[in-house]
């Protein structure tokens, strides 16, 4: 014990209670740095009771009062020379004996370094002591000291949760008093009794007033030295970030704290796990409260930041959107039996970090593949809708979408921030909202650069409202919203529609195991250097081209960076110096409006050198960028390059006044940083407002800027294209684009010899096999081949990497990219229709055959004769005969109505047989091979035979689909095999007859028969007797080779 007085005499020697205000009736009590205070009162307490004679206290036993909790010692800790002190002295002592039993409330003093000195050295444990910071800090401090804190009594407990009775789940309520079970439930706002609000302290109703409106915020309370949790925001701080749930703070409830040296990480910690957090700052010192002659400080809420709305500390490559979305159904009410799903959705929605808005319209029918690909695009980390008013398809398509990242989309339903368009344009108006926009839009309407090419302009406004209330509720407005810039955005855009079906099973974006890029397209071309490169190429997937002079732009400067590559080399090392320009430059023209020593007057210095960082970051990495420009005219690999976009770039880079203005801002950042002065509250004033001005005339050339982003980003992804291409490996080639031969139908061409898949073969070790896809043909010498092909083969035979390493072809060309094969040329495609794979989606209340259907059902609906569709097995979740007899339908309106290339692989085989003579469908199959084990023998079993895969492409039909040789390979027993094939053939020979039957009962096919029946009503046989000879031997071979 000895020990124990000597350490703390320290405490009783130079320690003062102190009080953070004069008013007594404040339960907010001042916090300071000091860890240790608490726990020295807590000891020096029972230390005394325990020398007491006659105390009637037990030995070990702390009896601590709720009022003397409140006492608060002001001293420094640790103080200097301290820690090496105690070491010294720990290092000498003999190892301690067993710990003893310890009794509720107390602990025997063990020191620290003592219980770990046989664990690691001293020096090590010391240097982690210092090192540690904020809750971790405590913990370990309370270890050196041996002491552990106490728990709250169960009668404290119960008494807190009376006072909070309107927090617990059974008597929640919202702002206007609806239970959660409401179907108008608002979970953002809180209704609290008057009683209850009248009974607080001043300080508790601070705190409450605002903390009820942001139900859905952890909102970090300050106090003195400290940031606080209070109840059910304690309960997320104690189960996320461990730190200690006491009862305490404002009003005796729950609460952790964290001071405010560490408050940043630990806002940026609970935003990175997707929660909204809030900081209700101090406004004052307490001692500018007493001067006022208030006795309790002022504080507000400064600042909302969200996962959708981070600014500080959101330089990653994925941009991170919130969407806002208003619906409404076309055809009268939802009810309507006529067309019941089809609906009309207008969306805004915003990159808040590059400070840019875009609004939208979509028509969408029952599947919403539409809204599908919208999400896919955009990938929202949050979505608004309007309560009550969103169909139930829809709304099973929000629920069940998920974003790329880590964190799961938040769905925020609103209820009055959906407002009119004219209440919409008053409030855009009257706050200065989109300044770069509202000039040019006039007085009566909304900006008309992003809404003149809206067919229905009132869905996006009130959703663009939607989203601007919201941004205003966090506090983030004044940032984002003046210097805005406000785009219109489509779905579609003109280029190569890929829906939202489409993207996904041809995995382009993120795939389907583990929702990574790894097997992805965007994976297969990102080797962007640059993150705003790598934003752009994922747009440019969303968005192929159409246009064959934009598209043959991009070719040609992705072939001059493929020949020339110490060029490529060069201005990859150099782009990969940048910072990300985009964020850095929509930062700059954010912060030229808000304040410029923000909104806590503590935090000002703070503040400004965050504002000057940042403007430096932007100034610099913008010289650096005109310059990477300007040095294009001296490459020396090749000369200056040729290609049409190289030379745009290289044309930025001359001189502009946007370079004499750099010039201008960079003598007076160099007076900024230069200037002194004695008054440090002067010179903090004086060089904000000069940064201001300076931000602002950094601003006024914010379209060069923005130009200047904009072709670096396409600098690296045309120079991570032709790294594709140089890196790949088999042969690649240069598209070439020819123009639809007719107006009609047979005038798209596709046509790769020595396709292959461009990233399937890279991980798995396959070799690659490439083979020959053609429909339509370009050689006006020769006849037209077939737009279809009907495709056969075993299962695992390559029929559906085929069909995905077409698609993918096509993409990539029309990307700008070279394409994987020896040649390709091609019409451009204008949609890409896929029916891929066999997967239901349970979450919708949807089969396997419903979701083939409904996939189907958008091919039927929207492809032409310019399309590309792509359908695998379709018909297979169903009856065999059901199942054919769709599969049927389906493959004849595509091929005799819309005549589109059409890519249709099946196990069907009687469809080979209906459509062997049809002249716009070509029959092929995925050869493979059997080999027998058993050399000289024929094979008895299926054991006795190994299929073997050639995935190469062939003329004709495959017989049968080996599903029994498959299932062998899958490890199914022998017996259960041998079992199958017996009753497969059974099945062949009943299903044979049967067919058998139908076909001499009929005489022909139904297709054969129509085609006669048709050729025989424009026939005249007259005065034509060959036609009729040539019209009956027809008859007859066509009757031969159908049955």
């Amino acid at each position: 014990m000895a020990q124990q007085r000597s350490l703390f005499s320290f405490f009783n020697k130079d320690s003062a209670i102190a009080s953070d205000h004069t008013s007594t009736s404040s339960p907010v009590q001042s916090r300071n740095d000091n860890e240790g205070e608490k726990l020295s009162s807590k000891h020096n307490r029972r230390q005394q009771q325990q020398e007491q004679p006659g105390s009637g206290v037990k030995k070990g036993v702390s009896t601590v009062s709720e009022t003397d909790e409140t006492a608060r010692l002001q001293i420094q800790w640790p103080p200097p020379g301290f820690l090496q002190q105690q070491l010294s002295s720990f290092k000498s002592r003999p190892s301690a004996a067993a710990p003893e039993p310890q009794v509720a409330l107390s602990r025997r003093f063990v020191p620290g370094f003592k219980r770990v000195q046989d664990e690691e050295p001293y020096d090590i444990a010391e240097e982690k002591l210092l090192k540690t910071t904020g809750p971790s800090k405590r913990r370990c401090f309370m270890d050196v000291l041996g002491v552990e804190e106490e728990a709250a009594p169960e009668g404290v407990c119960t008494a807190v949760q009376a006072k909070f009775d309107w927090l617990h789940p059974d008597k929640i309520r919202d702002g206007l008093g609806r239970r959660p079970d409401h179907p108008l439930y608002d979970k953002r706002t809180l209704l609290i009794p008057q009683d209850a609000m009248a009974k607080m302290s001043a300080s508790q109703k601070q705190y409450w007033t605002q903390k009820k409106e942001y139900m859905d915020t952890l909102f970090f309370f300050k106090v003195g030295k400290f940031y606080e949790l209070y109840e059910l925001d304690a309960e997320i701080g104690h189960k996320e970030m461990d730190w200690k749930l006491t009862y305490s703070g404002v009003g005796k409830c729950r609460q952790v704290g964290v001071p405010e040296s560490g408050i940043d990480d630990a806002v940026q910690k609970l935003v990175r796990l997707g929660y909204k957090v809030g900081r209700m700052e101090q406004l004052e010192t307490s001692d500018q409260a007493k001067k006022r002659g208030g006795g309790m400080v002022s504080r507000d809420l400064t600042q909302v930041l969200s996962p959708s709305t981070r600014l500080e500390g959101n330089m990653q490559a994925e941009a991170v959107h919130l969407l806002a979305l208003r619906e409404e159904p076309l055809y009268g009410s939802k009810d309507s039996s006529s067309n019941p799903a089809s609906v009309a959705v207008g969306f805004a929605f915003v990159d808040a970090a590059a400070g840019k808005f875009y609004v939208g319209t979509i028509q969408d029918d029952c599947s919403r593949s539409a809204l599908r690909a919208l999400l896919t695009q955009v990938a929202p980390q949050e979505i608004l809708y309007e309560l009550g008013a969103v169909s139930d398809d829809t709304m099973k398509i929000l629920r069940n979408h998920h974003s790329p990242g880590l964190l799961p989309v938040v769905l925020s339903p609103l209820t009055h921030e959906y407002m009119e368009p004219h209440m919409v344009n008053k409030m855009i108006q009257d706050r200065g909202y989109f300044k770069s926009v509202s000039d040019a839009g006039g007085s009566r309407g909304l900006p008309p650069q992003a809404f003149k090419a809206l067919s229905n302009k009132n869905l996006p406004a009130s959703a663009l409202g939607a989203l601007i209330s919201h941004l205003v509720r966090l506090k983030v407005d004044t940032e984002l919203l003046p210097s805005g810039l406000l785009l219109s955005y489509e779905v579609y855009r003109g280029a190569l529609r890929l829906d939202g079906d489409t993207i996904v099973n041809l995995e382009l974006l993120e795939n389907r195991d583990d929702g990574g890029r790894a097997g992805t397209l965007l994976g297969y071309l990102d080797s962007c250097v640059t993150k705003y490169g790598k934003r752009l190429l994922r747009r440019w997937i969303c968005h192929p081209l159409q246009d064959t002079s934009e598209l043959n732009d991009r070719l040609d400067a992705v072939q001059e960076l493929f020949e020339h590559t110490e060029m490529a080399y060069s201005l990859r090392a150099k782009l990969r110096m940048l910072p990300d320009l985009e964020r850095l430059v929509a930062r700059v023209r954010g912060l030229a409006g808000s304040p410029s020593l923000g909104v806590v007057p503590m935090a000002a210095k703070k503040f400004h050198d965050r504002r000057l960082k940042t403007f430096c970051e932007a100034f610099q990495g913008m010289r650096s960028a005109i310059e990477l420009l300007w040095g294009l005219q001296s490459c020396k690999d090749g000369g200056p390059p040729t290609a049409r976009l190289l030379q745009v770039a290289m044309a930025i880079g001359d001189d502009s006044p946007a370079l004499d203005a750099l010039e201008n801002i960079e003598n007076c950042i160099d007076q900024i940083m230069d200037e002194e002065d004695e008054d440090e509250s002067t010179l903090l004033e004086k060089e904000a407002m000069l940064l201001s001005g300076h931000m602002i005339s950094f601003n006024k050339h914010s379209e060069e800027w923005q130009a200047v982003v904009e072709i670096l980003a396409q600098m690296d992804v045309l120079i991570s294209f032709a790294a594709a291409a140089r890196t790949s490996l088999n042969a690649v080639c240069r598209p070439v684009f020819v123009h639809n031969q007719e107006t009609g139908h047979g005038g798209s061409v596709l046509a790769i010899k020595g396709l292959w898949h461009p990233f399937s073969t890279r991980d798995n070790g396959h070799a690659i096999v490439p083979n020959d896809v053609e429909l339509g043909n370009y050689h006006s010498n020769s006849s037209t081949s077939p737009h279809a092909m009907l495709l056969t083969g075993p299962n695992m035979g390559g029929k559906s990497t085929l069909l995905r390493a077409t698609c993918l072809a096509v993409i990539m060309a029309q990307l700008g990219c070279f394409v994987p094969g020896e040649s390709c040329t091609l019409s451009p495609v204008d949609i890409i229709f896929t029916r891929l794979g066999a997967s239901d989606r349970i979450m919708h209340g949807h089969s396997t055959f419903m979701v083939e259907c409904t996939e189907a059902a958008s091919v039927l609906q929207n492809a032409t004769n310019n399309s590309l569709v792509v359908l695998d097995e379709l018909g297979r979740g169903t009856s065999t005969f059901d199942g054919f007899a769709i599969a049927y339908a389906v493959l004849r309106h595509l091929v005799e109505t819309l005549d589109c290339r059409l890519l249709f692989a099946t196990h069907y085989h009687a469809l080979t047989t209906e459509f062997s003579s049809h002249h716009s469908v070509g029959l092929y199959h995925m050869t493979c091979a059997m080999e027998s084990h058993k050399s000289n023998q024929a094979p008895h079993s299926v054991s006795d035979q190994e299929l073997v895969f050639l995935y190469k492409l062939g003329e004709g039909v495959c017989k049968q689909s080996y599903g029994l040789q498959v299932a062998t390979l899958a490890g199914v027993p022998q017996s259960i095999v041998h079992s199958a094939k017996q009753a497969s053939s059974r099945m062949k020979t009943k299903i044979s007859s049967t067919f058998d039957y139908v076909l001499l009962k009929e005489g022909l096919p139904p297709l054969h028969k129509q085609w006669m029946l048709g050729l025989n009503g424009v026939v005249s046989y007259d005065n034509e007797e060959d036609a009729a000879d040539t019209i009956l031997c027809i008859w007859e071979e066509m009757q031969r080779s159908s049955v």
